[in-house]
């Protein structure tokens, strides 16, 4: 069994086949799947596609690139979207400073941040971050504000010496494409400094396509090539990783089997 932890299936790029993705990625053992939103309405889209497919689940919450002014109404309705039984997480949420980081912008971003962190915790349910660029100010905020049901860093940019200190805080870290990348020196690295007890996989399609289809859309039915790039950089046995990494997914988002 393999699972896909982090999966853009709302986004437009699959609008006309997502059905034949889940199926492929299915034949290919991925067995579960997390569609996260990135906004109110990628999260309602989200959710109306996991109540469609068994195995399929949804987190509903806003990413830091997409606040609007709105964001606090917004998050009344998400907050109704995460009461569904399909729903895991809330997330994507978290910061990213990589496009802009003027201090206005990053204000912004913590209360929106720390908004979903609270909710996350009233909810009781664990969050699903996006952190870019800003490896400091999630970590702070998370001391800050405790996320009291964990919460995965997915799509881990940050560097090995902060793997270690997120994870002092009980986190999880998402792994994807990057790590089967030539010259991806820094994301090998941290795959080896986690621990396999907090390791997930993810392919984040349909971005980060993994090597050898770089340059193509990238689909739930690769996660078998983040799992062998995770084997080999680990010196495990694929079928560990591939049952570490589920149950990681199980236990972090009380998946009921």
């Amino acid at each position: 069994m393999l699972v896909d932890s982090h999966v853009h299936l709302n986004d437009e790029a699959f609008a006309s086949d997502f059905s034949k993705a889940i199926a492929e990625a299915k034949e290919n053992g991925v067995t579960m799947m997390l569609i996260p939103g990135w906004d109110l309405a990628s999260s309602r889209l989200a959710r109306d596609i996991a109540r469609k497919f068994d195995g399929v689940y949804f987190a509903a919450g806003i990413q830091p690139e997409n606040i609007t002014p709105s964001w606090k109404e917004d998050l009344l309705e998400i907050e109704k979207l995460a009461t569904d039984d399909k729903c895991l997480a809330i997330g994507e949420c978290g910061l990213d400073y990589h496009w802009d980081s003027k201090e206005e912008t990053k204000l912004s971003q913590k209360r929106c941040f720390a908004a979903q962190i609270e909710l996350a915790n009233r909810l009781g349910l664990p969050l699903s971050i996006h952190a870019r660029d800003a490896s400091q100010d999630t970590y702070e905020m998370l001391r800050e504000h405790n996320a009291l049901h964990s919460a995965v860093l997915h799509c881990y940019s940050g560097s090995p010496e902060m793997l270690r200190q997120f994870a002092e805080l009980g986190l999880y870290f998402g792994f994807d494409g990057p790590i089967t990348f030539k010259n991806a020196v820094s994301p090998k690295e941290c795959v080896k400094e986690c621990p396999i007890d907090r390791l997930l996989l993810e392919t984040d399609s349909p971005y980060m396509t993994p090597v050898p289809f770089r340059g193509k859309r990238n689909e739930p039915k690769y996660i078998p090539l983040i799992a062998e790039a995770v084997s080999a950089l680990k010196d495990l046995p694929l079928r560990v990783v591939a049952e570490k990494t589920s149950d990681n997914f199980i236990r972090l988002f009380h998946v009921k089997l």
